[in-house]
């Protein structure tokens, strides 16, 4: 189908039902997700990476602005002044290739953490400070972390893996 891409809002915690609703009336749809490790093992393993949001693909003048407004689990288009915004397929490609290689690298294998491992913080509020690593959180990619605050004084900090790097 031809036309442009739209983002489209879900009710909340609706994402797949929406998703379901829009693959079953023939609409393109682009709907990131990203693998967790849930610490309740009854939650959902997949979530949104856009809570809320998805991307349809879609011409509005053959579909129609209200089949987005009232379908099912949907809050409509994301709108400006009233009018859809749409976006550029290039930058719809980018995100796409941007995530795809987010989910393709896992944070434990960039990173072979073990109990006191010299870390340097490179982004943050602490950009730039030294640590030691002290565990991994579990459900989430966050770690706890040593801080060397001042000489021989240690403050735990919980911050995302994805914000230190292995001291070289």
């Amino acid at each position: 189908m031809a036309g442009h891409w739209y983002v489209l809002r879900s009710k909340p915690n609706k994402e797949d039902a929406l998703s379901r609703q829009v693959v079953s009336r023939g609409i393109e749809l682009y709907y990131p997700r990203v693998n967790v490790q849930p610490i309740n093992p009854r939650a959902r393993a997949l979530r949104p990476f856009f809570p809320g949001y998805m991307f349809v693909r879609a011409d509005l003048v053959q579909v129609g602005l209200s089949t987005f407004q009232w379908m099912p689990y949907a809050s409509g288009l994301v709108c400006f002044d009233g009018e859809p915004a749409s976006i550029l397929d290039g930058i719809l490609q980018t995100l796409r290739r941007s995530i795809e290689d987010l989910s393709k690298r896992n944070v434990e294998e960039r990173l072979q953490l073990e109990p006191g491992t010299p870390l340097t913080i490179n982004s943050g509020p602490f950009a730039g400070y030294k640590a030691i690593f002290d565990t991994r959180l579990p459900g989430s990619d966050r770690i706890r972390i040593l801080l060397n605050v001042v000489r021989g004084v240690q403050v735990p900090l919980e911050l995302a893996a994805g914000y230190v790097e292995i001291e070289a």
